[in-house]
């Protein structure tokens, strides 16, 4: 009881030191619980939690934006407005099994990068993400300040209140595709002179993968190259991880892990195939599409083999670079595709189980991206 002596006081002090004695107990116990509540916090964005393992669930607080409040979303994202008639593929949230993701916090994040620039670098996957979180951040931000300028392949946001750079460099192969003077366009495999352009930033999020996978005319290069030898025909993975591997050079050789954070954006899944979610009807794909797969697991099994080959060439870099594992969440949403709104309500010929509504699934992929960066230190 302290200092409190039962004998030498009456009963009216003896009943106000019991009550202090009460409220320090109870003080203690509230700062304990929040102690415990901020540890748990902390441990569910800790290096020990797999956030990329989890279910979706449905949110009526979702989504976190609407289109028509995000002025410069581009037209084949935006499939609200070009018609989608169902609303229920906005309303999901990603919840990692054992894991308290952190609210996105808009001011937050940019407070933290005030003054600083991040640089997404990839193909029309890399878009999706950026205009997500451009989108996410405008519209918690709406009275906020902004510059949006194009030059050639990269597109610049800017918050100028927070001085905040947000990014885009369009490169499908991160590796050299080039021209040369008889039209004959080379992939080389072992070239990355791009990379002069990736220096001086303070986050960079690199993405590479589907344009891999074209053929025929769709293919925007006539050989690949490594060393002095042309080949006409390769096997698209191996491929890839050879000009994986030569991106993974140049950030060893190139990027100071103390100035500059490195994630990779996972390979995101396309849905064309419905035989992967056992659909009933033969030859379906994403058109139709309402509602994710609330399982755990993708019907069709593993990521695919490309995904193996992404954490095969990151396990091997001296730099540490933080893979951005949408793969299989992004599996569970077959829902979640322009599908045919992507081009608008008089353009339904063509399908798109490719790229992503907004908002919608890389909503999902920024807020991970938030919580890696508030578990590495950069947003504390």
């Amino acid at each position: 009881m302290g200092s409190c002596q039962f004998r030498s006081v009456n009963t009216f002090l003896l009943i106000i030191c019991l009550f202090v004695i009460f409220v320090r107990q109870s003080s203690n116990a509230l700062l304990l619980e929040l102690s415990h509540n901020f540890k748990r916090s902390s441990e569910s964005i800790s290096s020990g939690c797999d956030i990329f393992q989890g279910s979706w669930s449905y949110d009526d607080t979702y989504p976190l934006y609407n289109a028509s409040s995000c002025p410069f979303i581009e037209k084949p994202f935006d499939c609200q407005g070009n018609g989608r008639p169902d609303q229920l593929y906005l309303k999901f949230k990603w919840k990692p099994n054992r894991c308290e993701l952190p609210q996105f916090n808009a001011p937050h994040f940019l407070r933290k990068f005030r003054g600083k620039k991040i640089l997404f670098v990839g193909d029309s996957l890399s878009l999706n993400q950026w205009q997500s979180l451009t989108c996410m951040l405008h519209a918690a931000l709406p009275q906020s300040n902004y510059n949006l300028q194009k030059k050639g392949n990269l597109s610049t946001f800017t918050f100028r209140e927070y001085d905040v750079s947000l990014m885009l460099s369009r490169n499908a192969f991160l590796v050299d595709l080039v021209e040369e003077n008889n039209n004959r366009r080379i992939l080389r495999l072992d070239s990355i002179q791009n990379g002069d352009a990736w220096r001086g930033y303070d986050v960079l999020i690199f993405n590479t993968w589907h344009w891999w996978l074209h053929k025929g005319r769709s293919r925007s290069w006539d050989y690949f190259q490594e060393g002095n030898k042309l080949y006409k025909d390769m096997d698209p993975l191996v491929a890839f991880e050879k000009g994986l591997k030569t991106w993974s050079r140049w950030v060893d050789s190139n990027v100071a892990p103390s100035k500059t954070q490195v994630l990779f954006q996972g390979i995101s899944p396309t849905h064309y195939d419905g035989k992967e979610w056992d659909a009933p009807i033969a030859k379906s794909s994403c058109i139709g599409q309402t509602r994710p797969i609330l399982a755990p697991e993708y019907p069709a099994g593993p990521p695919p083999a490309a995904a193996a080959v992404v954490k095969k060439v990151l396990a091997n870099m001296s730099t540490p670079v933080t893979l951005l594992d949408v793969t299989t969440l992004s599996q569970l949403r077959k829902d979640g595709h322009p599908s045919i709104y992507g081009d608008g309500p008089d353009s339904h010929e063509g399908k798109d189980c490719s790229h992503w509504c907004l908002p919608g699934v890389p909503d999902a992929w920024n807020a991970l991206l938030y919580g890696i960066l508030v578990r590495n230190g950069q947003l504390k």
